[in-house]
């Protein structure tokens, strides 16, 4: 059986409004399960005994699960199709949520992993299926998947401690709560399962002429990525110790902490209407990017100003994101395409994620002070806004 291209304008009103529903769910699977645990790990550290380095492992390892996972899903996608195989990724995260819930440090370490596998094939997918479903509204759509990744994940890093606290059910009912979402997500999502499967690859022309690894441009929208997520993982492992140190309270701080993740998801809102309007996305990105530098500075030179620093650096993180994935669709000719690009591009993004918090930490220690690991910042920063205005020019890979 041969597989034929699919495009949204043969899609009747309903299965469309059902596709659209169907990735806002998947997208709402996205963070919550692994950005849950911030809130209640005090009290996992306490219920298992885990060392500082063993309870950092659970916050680094789906970033590692990305960056390992991330170059195989585009070649699952050809085997399997796009729905088959994101449905598998949803399956995999209520694996890992389920793993969570049983009482074993071990079974902890494992399902966080799984959690890990199931999000990144998604998040290489996503973008692969807007681009052939969507092509004429793929910012609105990288826009509306990115907004409900980030209410999602907010909503629930706030609802998580007071499940836990709620009639003494403890932490393992308030993580394994998200599987609500998951199991709503995989009923919804099977409604895909018998159609339009494949990433389409049928003109020679949609093909690449060398590995996507070997292009330029596939490596400049691969760092804003990447150095924007370098960015954004130190700021939400370190940023309540900046705050702490520079003279904030731990309530402050912790408010601070909320309000820099609320204000990630806010771009999706007002970058909408712009990117449909931007033929040439390049200013865009380097003043988003370089506002992101110049922010991390302002933490350590004006600290009295941290709220503002705070919901600026998390608007500018934000955008900067939204924008890299949206080339990932925009910078392709096709569905393929999109999808080994959101596989290097999203390995590498997370293995830089990875290695953020844990460079920045041992700067901290042998420094003494977090000058060191906010000038990294500073400068993540700018080589983020040299990549965003390169990869910001209206090209192809194929015409790069």
């Amino acid at each position: 059986m041969t597989h034929t291209p699919h495009s949204n304008a043969g899609m009747s009103r309903f299965s469309s409004v059902l596709l659209v529903i169907g990735i806002l769910l998947i997208a709402a699977n996205l963070r919550a399960p692994f950005t849950g645990v911030a809130p209640v790990l005090e009290q996992i550290i306490a219920h298992f005994n885990l060392t500082a380095s063993q309870a950092g492992f659970i916050t680094t390892l789906p970033l590692i699960a990305f960056a390992v996972i991330s170059p195989m899903a585009a070649s699952l996608a050809k085997r399997q199709g796009l729905e088959r195989t994101l449905f598998f990724a949803v399956f995999l995260i209520l694996l890992g949520i389920a793993a969570r819930v049983v009482n074993s440090s071990i079974m902890l370490f494992v399902g966080t992993a799984i959690i890990g596998a199931g999000i990144a094939i998604a998040n290489v997918l996503l973008p692969s299926i807007i681009k052939r479903d969507f092509a004429a509204k793929v910012a609105v759509m990288t826009s509306a998947y990115v907004l409900t990744m980030g209410i999602a994940s907010g909503g629930f890093s706030a609802l998580v401690y007071p499940l836990s606290q709620y009639k003494g059910l403890g932490w393992e009912f308030a993580l394994g709560a998200s599987a609500l979402i998951t199991i709503t997500t995989l009923i919804v999502w099977m409604a895909q399962l018998n159609k339009h499967t494949k990433p389409a690859q049928t003109a020679q022309a949609s093909t690449l002429n060398k590995s996507v690894w070997r292009y330029l441009l596939a490596w400049q929208i691969t760092l804003l990525l990447g150095l924007n997520s370098f960015l954004n993982y130190i700021i939400i492992t370190w940023l309540p110790s900046i705050l702490t140190e520079a003279g904030q309270s731990a309530t402050q701080a912790g408010a601070y902490h909320g309000a820099f993740q609320i204000a990630t998801a806010i771009p999706g809102l007002v970058l909408i209407p712009l990117l449909g309007k931007l033929k040439d996305q390049s200013a865009l990105s380097f003043i988003l990017a370089s506002l992101s530098a110049c922010c991390a500075l302002g933490l350590l030179y004006m600290p009295s100003f941290a709220l503002v620093w705070t919901l600026l650096l998390g608007f500018s993180s934000g955008a900067c994101f939204i924008l890299g994935l949206s080339f990932i669709s925009l910078r392709t000719d096709n569905s393929t395409q999109a999808a080994s690009l959101s596989g290097m591009s999203q390995s590498i993004g997370y293995l830089l994620a990875a290695i953020g918090p844990m460079v920045a930490g041992a700067l901290h220690t042998s420094t003494g002070s977090w000058s060191a690991p906010l000038w990294l910042c500073a400068g993540a920063g700018v080589l983020c806004a040299t990549c965003g205005w390169f990869s910001g020019k209206n090209t192809t890979l194929n015409n790069s």
